[in-house]
Order: C-alpha cells, then structure tokens, then sequence
C-alpha cells in the first residue's frame, strides 16, 4: 500500500487520477470578446492666461508706472548716452501733481524728461556730497585747489 493510499482510501485515489486527468487535457482557448473601441482622447487644453507686462498690470491695479526700456552710450565717449523710458498716464499725473509741468503745453515727454534729469542730478550731487564728507577726500580737493600767486615785477604775475 502506497503512501497516497494510506492516507486516502481507494475511492479518493480514482477521484484524485480523474481530476489529474482532466486538468492534463488541453481546453479549447478562452475567446474574449472584442474590446469596444476607446474614444480618442482629447489633448487637454490648457487654459491660457494673457501674458501681462508690468505696464498693463500697472495699469489694471491704477498704480504708477515707469521702467527704463534702454540705454545707449556712446563707444568713443563713455560720458554722452542716452536712456529710452516708458511710462503710464498715472506716472505723469503724479508728476503734474508734484509741479514737473512748469507750461500748459508741456507734453508727456517733456514733463518725463524734466523728472530724469532731476533724478540723474540728485544722484549725482548725492555722490559728491558723500565725497566731501569723506575727511581724506576733502584733504586731497584742498591741496589740489591751493593757487599760489608770484608777482614777477613790471605788472607780471606768475599764477600756478
């Protein structure tokens, strides 16, 4: 008696073969039924929002505007150039308001231009009055303003 037989009795072995036999015969190949056809998707469209400068924005939110565009300096002499500003209509009436239009046919550009020159003059007095501030600065612009006057006689005088 084999050990399946001991643990089973005869009747289950027989079961057991049949059931090993059946599973050892191939079955006829399961056919699936066709897939519908899937819908095409649709590219997300992504919705896009107006690309604002900081002009419009500026003006959406009724704030002044101004931005230097460009500027341009001059290759043989580095002291002469020129600055192209852009602006909105709150920035020259907040210019009217602080007394930058002097005539009544001021133009936007004119009242504009009489603000830059203001600005480019306050920074440039700004440096020189930290440069004379400075104790060894101003000891340097003293030596080098000292003039010495020698009259040489017959109304001559040698100035250096």
């Amino acid at each position: 008696m084999g050990l399946f037989d001991r643990f089973f009795n005869g009747k289950a072995k027989e079961k057991a073969l049949i059931a090993l036999a059946v599973a050892e015969t191939p079955l006829a190949p399961e056919v699936k039924k066709p897939r519908k056809p899937r819908k095409p998707k649709e590219p997300k469209v992504k919705k896009e929002e107006p690309v604002t400068s900081d002009k419009e924005k500026a003006n959406q939110l009724g704030l002044p505007y101004v931005n230097i565009l460009k500027m341009e300096l001059d290759p043989y002499d580095i002291n002469t150039g020129a600055f192209e500003l852009d602006w909105n209509d709150k920035f020259i009436l907040n210019l009217i308001r602080a007394g930058y239009k002097i005539r009544d046919d001021d133009t936007d550009t004119i009242i504009a231009e009489r603000w830059f020159q203001s600005v480019c003059r306050n920074v440039a007095l700004e440096l020189y009055e930290q440069q004379q501030a400075d104790p060894e600065n101003r000891a340097m612009a003293s030596e080098m303003r000292v003039v010495r006057a020698k009259d040489l006689g017959d109304g001559r005088t040698e100035v250096s």
